[in-house]
């Protein structure tokens, strides 16, 4: 099984540069978007819909050409499930969960602080509040997958410039405590640094400063699976190149 996760940073932008010609060579069963930067209305051209898949989406109602989700499946999902009970998240669009049997995937775009104190604020509420959310999916017995970019950095491997973005959004002490707990106390594990242990490798460049050409990035894209996942978690792979978004597609295969 292989499952694809995406920031396109508008879906229809990436759309424009190659972003689903490309995955038509990916073999990929399931396909995690965030940042659709569009409403459900404006996704039914054909080229935003691939073949063999099913097209699920979660726009925001907050404001239009803002945030939201999508997952695309080659299996139609058993449940698509596009709320967690608080307005504030939900309608921002920023979760859509897909169920297949006992497998739930995730498409997850946790809000970003970096535009100032209200919106920081509102990420460590987000954090609170998801965390007893994350707790009651490992108590079901299900298997999660949840895709998405996290907006937050975890360890010093995870961003080229450590030092000089310790009071930055993203990756405050606060924020990495937090990630922390969940893959260290609570048994959730990053993929990517489960199969790369010792990986250096980034998912988000800067548009500023040629940060893109430099390599200065940041791994804030993540594929997290719950402790029942572990040992199928066979390969690993991150796409810069083509260039669809700030974001790079992020792969993981699984036995």
């Amino acid at each position: 099984m292989r499952i694809i996760s995406f920031n396109a940073n508008g879906i229809r932008s990436a759309a424009s540069k190659g972003f689903f010609h490309w995955l038509q060579d990916q073999d990929a069963d399931i396909v995690c978007i965030q940042e659709t930067k569009a409403q459900e209305h404006q996704l039914g051209a054909a080229e935003l819909r691939p073949a063999g898949y099913h097209a699920h989406f979660r726009d925001a109602t907050t404001k239009k050409g803002y945030s939201g989700v999508g997952i695309y499946s080659r299996q139609a999902p058993d449940q698509v499930l596009t709320g967690l009970g608080w307005p504030d998240f939900d309608e921002e669009g920023r979760y859509i969960e897909a169920r297949f049997g006992n497998l739930s995937v995730v498409s997850l775009y946790f809000p970003s602080g970096s535009s100032g104190d209200v919106r920081q604020d509102y990420k460590f509420r987000c954090m609170d509040w998801i965390t007893p959310i994350f707790d009651q999916w490992l108590a079901s017995g299900r298997d999660y997958v949840i895709c998405g970019d996290w907006n937050i950095v975890h360890t010093r491997k995870d961003i080229r410039n450590w030092t000089s973005n310790q009071k930055n959004s993203g990756c405050l002490p606060q924020e990495r405590a937090w990630l922390d707990t969940l893959f260290n106390e609570r048994g959730w594990v990053d993929s990517y640094r489960h199969l790369r242990p010792d990986g250096e490798d980034y998912t988000w460049w800067s548009q500023r400063g040629a940060a893109r050409a430099k390599n200065v990035g940041w791994r804030i894209d993540y594929q997290v699976v719950s402790p029942s996942l572990r040992d199928r978690l066979r390969d690993c792979s991150i796409h810069p190149e083509p260039k669809f978004s700030d974001h790079a597609p992020f792969v993981v295969d699984y036995a």
